[in-house]
């Protein structure tokens, strides 16, 4: 009788995850267990179920973006996702893959639905984006032995899964550098709230910034908020009622920033004249406000098309002749400046 993966698992004394990405050749699993697992596979009669088979071979011919839209985002487009994703899906194309993009409710975190396209096979990998500081959906996926890559970095998984991301903490400390060189010493933050981890990164380099430079770090000068217009325009007032406002604010997304820039419009505060404002990241929103806000811009296309080769190098179906290889890479932004600061 032949044994499943779960007698595989039991006689090994070793997870159903490890067990799996042994036998899918990832390149996390080291070469002594990988060869006890085949071995035990040999030994026991191990017959892979058909969906498992189909996986490993890639039948699906499938790359599914998760893609978790956020209370009141924009109903009038993705910004910053639109480009990248344009840059995955070339790559992909080129592989013979096609990408498809799952995406949830408003809020919804998207763990059922993930889930559902681990155990229907409906896609031979997954692209995460949005990382938090704890990410549940990375630590499933590494139990289920599911290959995936993350747009973004994260405490979860042991950094056994390929991940590319921007350099937040730089583009943070280089947003306060800027406006200490021009004459400011009360520079807030706001960033978004919900645990991404890039809000953790951002704030990380603008604290050392400011140490850096001799300014204490104020608490009152550092807000949360949701990750929309409407999420900046409610915080950015809170700042401003200290008894010691700032000068400027760094805003570590760009529909905060709008926001927030019409609610100190309302307080009868002018942005780039009264108040000086940064944005970490650039999109056109950014480019086409009055005044032009400066901005930290990533390569978001070209991001896309490099996760996909990274991907790509984690499967044993298009990795190269040396095997599969997880690669991490944390890639710049490109201060623009325009008229905002």
């Amino acid at each position: 009788m032949a044994s499943s993966i779960h007698d595989l698992a039991r006689h090994l004394n070793i997870s159903i995850g490890t067990v799996s990405r042994a036998l899918n050749g990832r390149a996390d699993v080291n070469a002594d267990t990988r060869q006890r697992v085949l071995e035990a596979a040999r030994a026991l009669n191990y017959s892979p179920n058909q969906s498992g088979r189909s996986l490993r071979q890639g039948a699906t011919h499938s790359i599914a973006f998760m893609l978790q839209p956020h209370p009141g985002d924009q109903e009038y487009g993705e910004p910053f996702f639109i480009p990248f994703l344009t840059g995955l899906q070339g790559r992909l194309a080129e592989s013979g893959l096609d990408l498809i993009v799952v995406m949830g409710a408003p809020g919804d975190y998207q763990q059922e639905r993930l889930r559902r396209v681990v155990e229907t096979r409906r896609a031979d990998a997954v692209v995460l984006a949005w990382t938090r500081r704890e990410d549940e959906r990375i630590d499933y996926l590494t139990q289920a032995g599911f290959p995936f890559a993350t747009l973004g970095r994260s405490r979860s998984g042991d950094k056994a899964y390929p991940s590319l991301d921007l350099d937040f903490e730089k583009a943070g400390a280089d947003a306060v550098d800027r406006l200490v060189a021009r004459g400011h010493r009360r520079i807030a933050a706001i960033r978004p709230s919900l645990d991404l981890n890039f809000g953790y990164l951002f704030l990380d380099g603008y604290r050392k910034a400011l140490r850096r430079h001799g300014i204490a770090v104020d608490p009152g000068l550092i807000a949360d908020g949701f990750i929309n217009e409407a999420g900046g325009y409610e915080v950015t007032p809170q700042v401003m009622r200290r008894k010691d406002p700032p000068t400027a604010i760094i805003f570590n997304n760009d529909a905060m920033a709008l926001g927030g820039c019409k609610a100190l419009a309302e307080m009868g505060i002018k942005p780039g004249h009264d108040m000086a404002v940064t944005v970490i990241v650039d999109t056109p929103l950014c480019r086409y406000f009055s005044p032009a806000l400066t901005a930290f811009r990533p390569a978001l296309q070209p991001m896309g098309r490099r996760l996909a080769e990274m991907l790509l190098a984690s499967l044993p179906a298009f990795a190269g002749a040396a095997g599969p290889e997880t690669i991490r890479e944390v890639w710049p932004l490109e201060l623009i400046a325009r008229d905002s600061d």
